[in-house]
């Protein structure tokens, strides 16, 4: 009987082929690459959804009661009021939403003393211009201890009633942490809306919200109930031109000056 004689390194060879078949290991040739989590897939692949006007909106794929009541500038629980939703507002596709109060509704109630309140604005402040901290007026005040969401120079201000600006931008490094500004639940965590890109949006009660746009990774899921100082989020350029992170703080749906609640630094 002959018998053949193996090299030591063909001999090695053979039994990794062996180890290989018996553990069903994979070369990297044949394995596929694992899918990119969800807050690190381009925003792309979901179409981003523009601000909503006029009274009414049809409800499409992908659309949520909070989402449609963000992007119109309301409140949820009004939209969901407005059209007999209750919790936990579930919508249809191709239902049609009302946007604004019937004609028969009261949207506001009267003071008590039953004399009509002025609304309160804040004047625009030049871009330039860098004033002292304003403060919110009486009318305004939040029960809310706000928090900073990140530390940088303050690159974008406020405007009332100018839709590029309802908030601050903050700039900062790529993957510099962003923090919840308060106690709260996610209530949107994805790349929807036009203009925001890697977007989180955060419900604290019934009045207040705040958004944290721009990041480069999310780090919590829609339903999450969220610590102020928690890490939410890392700032990026997703959906902007640098890197920075655009804070709002809205109540009632509608966006009000950030730095007339945040803490002086």
């Amino acid at each position: 009987m002959k018998f053949l004689r193996i090299g030591p390194a063909a001999l090695f060879a053979s039994v990794l082929a062996l180890a290989a078949c018996q553990s069903g290991y994979q070369t990297t040739q044949n394995r596929k690459a694992p899918a990119a989590p969800a807050s690190t897939r381009p925003a792309s692949q979901k179409p981003a959804k523009p601000p909503l006007s006029g009274d009414s909106y049809t409800v499409q794929a992908g659309d949520t009661l909070f989402g449609i009541a963000f992007r119109a500038g309301q409140n949820f629980r009004d939209v969901a009021a407005w059209n007999g939703i209750d919790e936990p507002y579930t919508i249809r596709i191709g239902q049609r939403l009302r946007l604004s109060p019937p004609a028969n509704s009261i949207s506001q109630k009267p003071p008590a003393n039953g004399a009509p309140k002025k609304p309160q604005t804040v004047p625009p402040v030049p871009q330039t211009a860098q004033p002292a901290t304003p403060k919110a007026p009486e009318s305004m005040l939040s029960n809310i201890a706000w928090q900073w969401p990140t530390q940088g120079e303050i690159i974008g201000r406020f405007v009332v009633d100018d839709k590029t600006r309802q908030g601050i931008n903050i700039a900062g490094k790529p993957g510099q942490e962003i923090h919840a500004a308060a106690d709260g639940v996610v209530v949107y965590s994805g790349t929807g809306l036009i203009g925001y890109g890697e977007l989180l949006i955060v419900k604290h009660g019934n009045e207040w919200i705040s958004a944290y746009a721009h990041n480069s990774k999310r780090l919590v899921a829609e339903g999450v109930k969220v610590k102020a100082g928690q890490h939410i989020a890392d700032m990026g350029d997703t959906g902007s031109i640098s890197t920075m992170l655009h804070f709002e703080i809205r109540r009632n749906g509608k966006p009000v000056d950030p730095l007339l609640y945040l803490p002086e630094r």
